[in-house]
């Protein structure tokens, strides 16, 4: 089956199954989004309690969706693994960092009689939702802004900057991009309480979270928006490899792939219509329209980056450093191989989708957290 593509193919089947993994964490950042909103949504340690059990059901899907990304990356890309998260080391740390933090807020928060306290942990949730989210999209958009790299003949990288990463932070696409997954994060997770919670006051205070978010998310998102449709990229030769930069790559990529500016309109609207839905319609399903919308989107967005002969990481140093899906790849050989493997990927999903739709058949209440012995 798999053996039957060529080269080029399993390239591109492995560069859209990492977008959808990257998408799919992408969706899950509502988790993190939540953790920011504990004290503004929750006026009481009963209430708090009520939005990180709601989130605590959660986290995990979100934490092993990063992994997955992480590993997919690593199988199917490994020069670009090794380039970015061997360069952009304290970047890539802090991040980890964030994550760590995460899951020890969540195990240890109301254990009796831990020496940090409970405020504490909820600090720790607040850095993983804001700064670790932050990091997050300050990573993903050096996928359109560059690194500072060079890579030998011999597929041996080096990082050109003393800061390692943390350089990203000087560019305000990249700090753009950042706030605009932040304010996003906190969009989703006010639909998801909404759909997921059921406390009246905190339905409202969700409603007026979810207005202010929206509208912080649509100023961050128009101007990467605009920055990308405008900005330089970097196509190479398929032939030679040579790379070569070239003005307006982004939007002439969606120009020459309809399909995939089709669904990066498709994913807007339906994030649009969930915010919609919810705020003007009445409705407490609006994470569904929307959370299908950012998985269309960040879809796209990969799609963007990797077809159509484009650079995907594009190097400041030295552009025919550059990564593409062709140079940076496995071998045949490896692809073939876990190319059957990711046939599994649907019934992993299939399982995720029972379990969640197991544990949110009703909204959770006080009581039902109260009478938790095992809660967060």
């Amino acid at each position: 089956m798999f053996e039957k593509l060529s080269y080029l193919q399993l390239q591109q089947y492995w560069w859209f199954l990492v977008g959808t993994l990257a998408a799919l964490f992408v969706f899950m950042t509502f988790v993190q989004g939540g953790q920011t909103l504990l004290r503004e949504l929750g006026r009481s340690e009963t209430q708090r309690d009520l939005l990180v059990n709601a989130l605590g059901r959660k986290w995990e899907l979100g934490f092993t969706s990063l992994v997955m990304f992480g590993g997919a990356l690593f199988a199917a890309f490994p020069l670009f693994y090794s380039v970015s998260f061997g360069g952009a080391y304290f970047v890539w740390m802090a991040i980890l960092f964030c994550f760590i933090i995460q899951a020890v807020a969540y195990e240890y928060r109301k254990k009796p009689d831990n020496f940090l306290g409970q405020r504490t942990y909820e600090i720790f949730l607040f850095i993983n939702g804001s700064l670790g989210i932050f990091l997050v999209g300050a990573a993903l958009a050096t996928l359109f802004s560059g690194g500072h790299f060079v890579v030998n003949e011999m597929h041996l990288s080096r990082w050109t900057n003393p800061l390692y990463g943390l350089e990203a932070l000087a560019n305000p696409f990249n700090i753009a991009f950042g706030l605009m997954l932040f304010f996003l994060s906190r969009l989703l997770a006010s639909l998801f309480f909404i759909n997921e919670i059921d406390d009246e006051a905190i339905y409202a205070r969700a409603r007026k979270s979810l207005l202010r978010c929206t509208l912080m998310f649509l100023a961050a998102f128009a101007y990467v928006a605009y920055a990308i449709a405008t900005m330089k990229g970097y196509g190479y030769d398929p032939a030679t490899g040579a790379v070569f930069a070239k003005e307006g790559k982004y939007l002439q990529n969606l120009l020459a792939m309809p399909a995939v500016a089709g669904m990066l309109l498709a994913g807007v609207l339906g994030l649009l219509a969930g915010v919609a839905m919810t705020l003007w319609g009445g409705s407490r399903r609006g994470i569904w329209p929307a959370g299908i919308g950012v998985v269309l989107v960040v879809l796209a967005l990969f799609l963007t980056l990797g077809y159509n002969d484009t650079a995907f990481y594009p190097s400041l140093s030295d552009p025919q450093s550059s990564l593409t899906i062709q140079n940076s790849s496995g071998s045949r050989y490896t692809l073939v191989a876990m190319s059957y493997v990711s046939l599994m990927v649907p019934f992993v999903l299939g399982y995720i989708a029972f379990v969640w739709r197991a544990m949110s058949a009703k909204r959770l209440t006080v009581e039902e957290v109260e009478n938790d012995p095992h809660h967060y």
